[in-house]
C-alpha cells in the first residue's frame, strides 16, 4: 500500500533532480540554433514524467492495463536513473569549481597570475564533464531499452555439482532449478511456452522452483497455468513461497479476496499444475534402496523488510537420517544466517529473490550487478565447507520489464 506522502516524496524528487539537470542542459545548448526547442523539449518531457507518475500510482490498475502500467513504469524510472547518473557528473563538477571559488577567494589576487588561463581551462572541464554526464545518462538509458528485448531471452546454465555423499543411484540426477516466476508481467504468454519447452528439452529428472510466483495476486496465474501445467519430471515437480507470493505489496481485501484467501489460492492452482508445494515441510525421494531429502520453507529472510515464515526447524525434522539433503528457500540470506549455522548437513541449498537486479554484467573474469552491495550470494555457484548454494538469476522479472547483462535463466544441476 503506497502512502500519500510517499508519493509526493517521489515526485518531489523527480522535479528537484530535473531542476538540477536542466541547470547544465541549458548550458550546453546555450550557443545551438535549436536552444529553444531542445529546451521545450526537456521541459515537456519532465511534465510527460510527472503526469505519468500521478496516473501510475492514482489511477486503478485495472482500469490501466498491464501493459500501460509497465510502459509508465519503464518511463518513469528509466529518466529516474539516467538523470541520476548524468547529475552525478554534475554534483563533481559543481564541487570542483566549489572548490576553486574558495581557493581564488582565500587566496590573494596576485598569486595567480595566470588567472584568465585558469578560468578558460575551468569552463573547458565543466563543459566537459557536461558532455560525459549526459553521455552517461544517455548510455544508460539506451542500455535499459534495449533491455526490454531481452526479458525472454532465456540462458540455460549447465551447472555440474559433485558430492562425495550422493546415493551412487543418484549420481547423474538432472535437477532443473527455476525461479521467480512473477506471472503477473509475463504478458507473453508464446515467448514463456518458448522457456517451458527449453526445460522440457533438458529431460530433467526432477524440477524445483524457489518462490514468487506471483507479483501479488493469485489470479495472475491464471492465463499461464496451461503453460506451466506441461513442466513434468520423473520425480516430481516442487515450489516454495517466495515473499511476492503473500500479497504484503497491495491493499486487501481485493474484489471480495482477502489476504489469506488470496495466498490459499495460489497453492490451489500450483497444485493443479501437478506442482507440489512444500510449506515448511520435506520429502523424501527414493531410488530403490538409496534416499535423498527434498525440503522446502516457506520465505525466509535475514533482511528486515522481507517476511520470515519460514520454520526450516520443522521442515528439517524427519531427514536426520537421510543422508543427502536438498534445501528450497527463496532468499539467499537464509544461507550464512541459518543453514551454515545451524544445519551444516544440508548439502545444496537453491535460492532465487534477487534476479541479479536484472542488471550488470557477467562476462569472463567480471561479474557485477548492484545487488552485490545488498547481498553477499546474488548469482550463481557459492560454496562453505561442505555445503553449496545456487542463486538462480529468475525466470521471470517484476519492476523494470527487461534485463541487461542478467538474462532470465534456467539452471540444470547435474549431481555427480
Amino acid at each position: 500500500m503506497r502512502s500519500a506522502s510517499g508519493i509526493f516524496f517521489l515526485i518531489l524528487l523527480i522535479l528537484l533532480l530535473d531542476a538540477y539537470v536542466f541547470q547544465a542542459f541549458k548550458a550546453l545548448v546555450r550557443k545551438s540554433r535549436y536552444r529553444k526547442r531542445l529546451i521545450m523539449g526537456f521541459l515537456s518531457l519532465t511534465v510527460l514524467t510527472v503526469i505519468g507518475a500521478f496516473v501510475f500510482f492514482y489511477v486503478d490498475p485495472a482500469l490501466l492495463g498491464k501493459p500501460l502500467r509497465t510502459l509508465l513504469f519503464s518511463m518513469i524510472i528509466g529518466l529516474f536513473f539516467a538523470k541520476l547518473v548524468a547529475a552525478v557528473f554534475f554534483l563533481v563538477d559543481d564541487l570542483r569549481r566549489g572548490v576553486l571559488w574558495i581557493g581564488r577567494k582565500a587566496i590573494p589576487a596576485r598569486t595567480h597570475p595566470v588567472q584568465a588561463s585558469s578560468e578558460s581551462e575551468t569552463i573547458s572541464r565543466s563543459v566537459f564533464l557536461s558532455w560525459v554526464g549526459f553521455a552517461a545518462g544517455g548510455s544508460l538509458l539506451g542500455s535499459l531499452m534495449y533491455g526490454f528485448s531481452n526479458k525472454y531471452n532465456y540462458q540455460v546454465k549447465k551447472v555440474p555439482l559433485s558430492f562425495s555423499n550422493l546415493p551412487e543411484t543418484f549420481r547423474g540426477l538432472k535437477v532443473v532449478h527455476i525461479s521467480d516466476i512473477h506471472a503477473g508481467s509475463l504478458l507473453d504468454v508464446p515467448a514463456v511456452q518458448r522457456g517451458v519447452r527449453m526445460i522440457m528439452g533438458l529431460k530433467p529428472d526432477l524440477i524445483v522452483f524457489t518462490g514468487d510466483m506471483v507479483n501479488d495476486r493469485a489470479t495472475e496465474l491464471l492465463p499461464l497455468t496451461d503453460v506451466f501445467k506441461q513442466l513434468q519430471a520423473p520425480m516430481g515437480v516442487y515450489s516454495i513461497l517466495g515473499n511476492h507470493d503473500y500479497g504484503d505489496y497491495v491493499r486487501w481485501p481485493y474484489q471480495g479476496v482477502s489476504k489469506e484467501e488470496n495466498l490459499q489460492a495460489l497453492i490451489r492452482l500450483q497444485e493443479s499444475m501437478g506442482w507440489k508445494v512444500l510449506l515448511n515441510e520435506h520429502v523424501i525421494l527414493k531410488k530403490g534402496e538409496d534416499a535423498i531429502a527434498l525440503i522446502g520453507v516457506e520465505n525466509w529472510s535475514n533482511k528486515s523488510r522481507f517476511p520470515a515464515h519460514g520454520r526450516l526447524s520443522d521442515a528439517y525434522q524427519g531427514t536426520e537420517s537421510v543422508g543427502f539433503k536438498m534445501l528450497l528457500t527463496h532468499d539467499p540470506s537464509h544461507w550464512d544466517a541459518e543453514v551454515c549455522n545451524a544445519y551444516r548437513d544440508i548439502d545444496l541449498t537453491l535460492c532465487g529473490h534477487t534476479h541479479g537486479m536484472q542488471f550488470g554484467v557477467e562476462v569472463p573474469g567480471l561479474k557485477w550487478s548492484p545487488v552485490q552491495y545488498l547481498y553477499k550470494q546474488w548469482a550463481g555457484l557459492y560454496s562453505s565447507g561442505n555445503q553449496q548454494l545456487y542463486v538462480n538469476r529468475g525466470f521471470g522479472f517484476i519492476g523494470y520489464p527487461g534485463r541487461v547483462g542478467i538474462l532470465p535463466e534456467i539452471t540444470l544441476l547435474e549431481l555427480s
